[in-house]
């Protein structure tokens, strides 16, 4: 059993290293997109309001599945667009639309759980808008938002599995070729236990971040 699994082992570390890719390069992308959306969804001008709030609405309410499949084969069978994107590209695009949507729904509440005295207070003291966000708002904001945002982060490390789909040597699609060539599950174990040590990684690694973020409480 051990040789087997020493023999299986270098193969579905490969394969995670491509899911490890795609849940790293998600995460670094759609957090900024997240706060960006989030501050056009709560802003002012109604017809980029709408545009956001549709947008997170398809996002949101279609499956990510059909989202990477469409952006891989749908684009290029639009007749003026006929755009051919690669299956990494594909998955990363499709990826970071998604969670971008979501994380945005998270901040958009955090922002909104601020008191408005805080913006009025910090008008008195001669703040703008943009420092009153960024040196008032925001790290509050952070703080309240960990919770959900770590549950999101755990969402998207166990959805980086939907890359199969795009016939992309991820840890799933690894996982079953070897399952189905040996007639043996010990992979199917072996993928759980890679997904359980990150999962627990991440926990860890969120619970830290919410002690270090409790200065910030009010």
């Amino acid at each position: 059993m051990l040789d087997y699994i020493l023999g299986i082992l270098p193969n579905m570390v490969e394969g995670l290293g491509v899911s490890a890719q795609i849940f790293a390069i998600t995460y670094v992308l759609s957090l900024p997109c997240g706060v960006l959306l989030s501050l056009v969804r709560l802003s002012r001008l109604g017809i980029f309001r709408r545009i956001a709030e549709f947008y997170i609405y398809i996002m949101r309410g279609t499956p990510l599945m059909l989202q990477i499949l469409f952006i891989y084969y749908g684009l290029p069978m639009i007749p003026g667009v006929e755009l051919q994107i690669d299956d990494f590209s594909a998955a990363i695009l499709a990826f970071v639309a998604n969670y971008a949507a979501y994380f945005a729904e998270i901040f958009r509440g955090g922002i909104q759980s601020i008191s408005r005295g805080q913006y009025e207070g910090a008008k008195v003291l001669g703040f703008t808008y943009r420092q009153t966000m960024w040196h008032i708002v925001l790290p509050q904001v952070v703080k309240r938002v960990l919770p959900p945002l770590g549950n999101e982060t755990i969402t998207l490390l166990k959805d980086t599995s939907l890359v199969y789909v795009l016939a992309m040597n991820d840890l799933m699609r690894v996982t079953r070729s070897i399952v189905q060539r040996d007639f043996d599950t010990t992979a199917f174990i072996v993928a759980a236990l890679f997904y359980l040590v990150c999962t627990f990684v991440l926990t860890r690694a969120l619970s830290w971040l919410e002690k270090r973020y409790a200065v910030y409480e009010e």
